[in-house]
């Protein structure tokens, strides 16, 4: 009514009041009251806007890979924004009278997927799909430097890429080739791991081997001195042997001379005994041999005096014709004989 109309701004929304073509007022969160035919309002957000992307593009190696992320920004200069776009407010003070700010995030999407086909066009697909992280770092720095956006006066808060991805079938051919190189990776790490028991099997035998070869050294060690000890049993056996052997040679030894020096005396006791006959027989052969009877018969009892009697006779049996032997003497004789 009476074309009076009141605007209250919001703290994030810089407001320009102009009249008759001079600007009046201009800020951030503005209030105030403006006459509507001759007034020109200009309404410019300040508030950070994100806005998401997705595109297409192809890298070094003529490959397509599809971008996705979203690109933060905020206008940092309004006066200068509305100096580019159109951000007039309609006669009602809500609506804008031209699609200039529905452009505004389109431009700066625009910026960005310029900004990445430069870089992606550095790239072959495989770095490409890994360097999102990095390929964001570069974009981020080249639109915080761009001329474009900094004559709209935006300002880039950050710029992050989600996914780089290729199509379908390139996605597949890459998910083989890399399958292969897993399972060759595979392929080499069970070949590692077969040859680490390989060397742990063969260091363990050798262990083994060494411990039986430390075996054997130990037990042929106690052989030898084993046998080094029966050695020096048997050398003093024998030594002992010898020992026994020399004593029992000089016992023989003296053995032989005592039997050499019994014989001796015995030869001599022999010597002097026939020496003794000798002489005895001597000085016999020189007596009458029936001296010699008569005197052996001295100290005979009477029993061999009778023998010594037959004897008599009998060597001069020719000459007896008749010989009576008394009852009394045969029963002597017989007596005797039979008690003797």
């Amino acid at each position: 009514m009476f074309y009076i109309n009141f605007i209250k701004a919001q703290p994030t929304t810089y407001v320009l009041h102009y009249r008759n073509g001079r600007l009046i007022r201009e800020g951030a969160g503005l209030s105030f009251y403006y006459f509507s035919p001759t007034s020109s309002l200009v309404s410019v957000p300040l508030a950070s806007a994100d806005m998401p992307f997705i595109f297409a593009e192809v890298t070094s190696d003529f490959q397509e890979v599809t971008v996705q992320g979203q690109v933060t920004y905020r206008v940092a200069d309004a006066k200068q924004l509305a100096g580019v776009l159109n951000f007039t407010l309609a006669a009602d003070g809500r609506n804008y009278v031209s699609d200039d700010p529905e452009k505004l995030p389109l431009r700066v999407i625009n910026q960005v997927q310029v900004l990445t086909r430069e870089e992606l066009k550095t790239l072959p697909l495989k770095q490409a799909v890994k360097a999102s992280d990095e390929l964001a770092v570069r974009i981020r720095s080249r639109l915080a430097s761009s001329e474009f956006l900094n004559s709209m006066g935006i300002e880039i808060l950050d710029l992050s890429i989600l996914a780089i991805k290729p199509n379908p079938e390139t996605a597949r051919a890459l998910e083989a080739d890399m399958r292969e190189h897993l399972l060759r990776e595979a392929d080499e790490a069970i070949y590692s791991r077969r040859n680490s028991a390989v060397e742990q099997e063969r260091a363990i035998r050798e262990n083994e081997l060494n411990t039986e070869i430390a075996v054997e050294n130990k037990k042929r060690q106690i052989r030898e001195t084993q046998m080094d000890a029966e050695l020096a049993v048997q050398e003093k056996a024998r030594m002992l042997q010898e020992d026994k052997m020399e004593a029992k040679i000089a016992l023989e030894q003296k053995n032989k001379e005592l039997v050499d020096l019994v014989a001796g005396n015995a030869q001599k006791e022999a010597d002097a005994r026939a020496y003794a006959i000798s002489a005895v027989m001597k000085a016999f052969s020189a007596t009458d041999p029936q001296a010699l009877q008569y005197l052996a018969g001295a100290g005979m009892n009477p029993e061999q005096l009778i023998a010594l009697s037959f004897t008599e006779i009998a060597k001069n049996a020719q000459k007896i014709g008749e010989l009576n032997l008394s009852p009394d003497l045969l029963r002597v004789l017989m007596r005797k004989d039979k008690n003797g």
